[in-house]
């Protein structure tokens, strides 16, 4: 019983020591990839993606959903600019086998994460929005998956 006792008075007095200063930094205003900075981003992630999954060929059909933003509408520019066929509205020809892909974009801290990933493959990196586009402020950062 003095054990048990013990220990609440050890729990409780070490309870008051934790603070909120360790709390991660919240962005104070949010980026969006809009105009030259989305064009910028999306041309840059999706010539990474195609060092990845190989050259477009004509046969390789991308299946993505188009929120119709102007990151999605300028990243399916930006892979048909590749030779790959792009389809956004999920009308695949039964033959065709699409690669699957997902995209995100984030802003934090004035800069912004963009996204890109298959089935096999994550492509992250950071951007910074500047007067002509976006300049990556990252490596590239690559995840296979098996």
């Amino acid at each position: 019983m003095r054990k048990l006792f013990a220990f609440f008075i050890a729990a409780t007095s070490l309870s008051g020591c934790q603070t909120a200063e360790d709390a991660l930094p919240t962005s104070s205003a949010p980026v969006a990839a809009a105009g030259p900075a989305a064009s910028a981003i999306a041309g840059d992630m999706a010539s990474r993606l195609a060092e990845q999954i190989g050259p477009a060929g004509g046969t390789t059909t991308i299946a993505m959903e188009n929120d119709k933003s102007e990151f999605a509408t300028a990243l399916e520019a930006a892979l048909k600019g590749w030779g790959y066929r792009v389809v956004t509205d999920g009308k695949v020809a039964k033959d065709a086998k699409p690669v699957e892909l997902a995209y995100a974009i984030e802003g934090f801290d004035g800069q912004i994460l963009a996204r890109v990933s298959t089935s096999s493959i994550a492509l992250s990196r950071a951007y910074t929005p500047t007067a002509a586009g976006a300049a990556p402020t990252s490596p590239l950062s690559i995840m296979q998956r098996n």
